[in-house]
């Protein structure tokens, strides 16, 4: 069974993040986050980049994925059921199906490990993202 990894950089340092991903073996990181922006430094989308290549690992960024700004509300305010509800919607739009197809193909060539803020999985997106559009694979949470 293909296999996908997640990981949150929530109160994490680049070098443990860096150190998670390598130790996993990954690939690629797939960036889904809507705003690939990051008051942490070296987690915006360029610097986070850069770090990756560094290190040896791609970046692709999976915009139509994101959580739009009223399920990031629903995830800060510990509201689930309404961040699913939200989320489930961004899914059905065609750029974010067209997105989940592109990353299904990635993750079944590359060991490829989903990325957002959130330390825990279970509340964040990604988790509901990995559910929905990549059933198929089993899932490992990299937690530095």
């Amino acid at each position: 069974m293909p296999r996908v990894w997640t990981i949150g950089y929530e109160q994490t340092t680049m070098a443990d993040f860096l150190a998670a991903l390598k130790g996993a073996g990954v690939e690629v990181v797939a960036d889904v986050r809507a705003i690939a922006a990051s008051r942490r430094p070296g987690f915006s989308k360029t610097a986070l980049a850069a770090n990756l290549a560094e290190a040896g690992i791609g970046y692709q960024h999976f915009r139509a994925l994101g959580t739009p700004a009223d399920g990031r509300a629903a995830a800060r305010a510990g509201k689930h059921a309404e961040l699913e509800r939200i989320y489930s919607g961004q899914l059905e739009l065609p750029e974010a199906m067209a997105q989940g197809a592109a990353l299904a193909d990635l993750a079944g060539e590359k060991r490829v490990a989903l990325l957002c803020y959130e330390r825990e999985p279970g509340c964040c997106h990604r988790t509901l993202l990995r559910e929905a559009m990549l059933p198929e694979f089993d899932c490992t949470d990299l937690m530095p």
